[in-house]
């Protein structure tokens, strides 16, 4: 099986792999699991906050808006928010988003 962006590591069979963050996301404070039904998600209006999040999708397709602009994050892709921007998360398709968010200090 072939995927966008993973490889196979040296020594692995039937096992595929993708960097999806490292050092320059920060030092990691705590992570949680969410599930984005269709039309879900948050905070209503944007908001601001002193740390940053990582958020990693796992399952879908999750739209970040940060002020007038908007991210689509792609299942097996991760985007990092810097919390001094004004944002919010949502999911803009008719399946359940799962993603990983991970706040950084």
């Amino acid at each position: 099986m072939k995927k966008d962006g993973f490889i196979t590591p040296a020594a692995h069979v039937g096992f595929l792999a993708k960097r999806l963050f490292g050092r320059e996301e920060g030092c990691i404070k705590d992570g949680a699991v969410a599930y984005l039904e269709p039309g879900g998600g948050g905070p209503t209006e944007q908001h601001t906050h002193n740390h940053d999040h990582l958020f990693i999708v796992v399952k879908g397709e999750a739209t970040i808006r940060l002020g007038d602009r908007v991210v689509k994050v792609a299942e097996n892709d991760s985007f990092r928010v810097d919390g001094s921007v004004p944002h919010s998360v949502w999911n803009e398709t008719d399946e359940t988003v799962v993603m990983v968010g991970i706040t950084t200090e």
